[in-house]
């Protein structure tokens, strides 16, 4: 089984940035990402969620994810109950017609 690995931490995400920013003329993002053991991808991904964040770059921001994350599960719940209120609403509904 697959399992997810564990977000690393924000602090530590806007450290990497941070430094990937104040980068050496001639040091790559290749080796920034490679000194801190992630990938190139996860830097770049990491560099563009600081953009939106900051606003220089259009897109959701990290809070607007967050709750738009929020408002995902919270539909998702309510679809459950949903469908639980209309499967006792269908019982309960057969259970009156019975034999007379």
């Amino acid at each position: 089984m697959c399992t997810v690995p564990k977000p690393y931490p924000q602090e530590f995400r806007d450290d990497v940035v941070r430094v990937a920013r104040q980068r050496e003329d001639g040091v790559t993002l290749k080796q920034v990402a490679k000194d801190f053991g992630i990938s190139e991808s996860c830097l770049t991904n990491w560099m563009s969620q600081a953009d939106r964040d900051a606003g220089v770059r259009s897109g959701p921001g990290r809070e607007e994810l967050a709750e738009l994350g929020e408002a995902k599960r919270r539909i998702r719940t309510l679809e459950q109950e949903n469908e639980v209120l209309r499967r006792a609403a269908a019982y309960l509904s057969q259970a009156n017609i019975g034999p007379k």
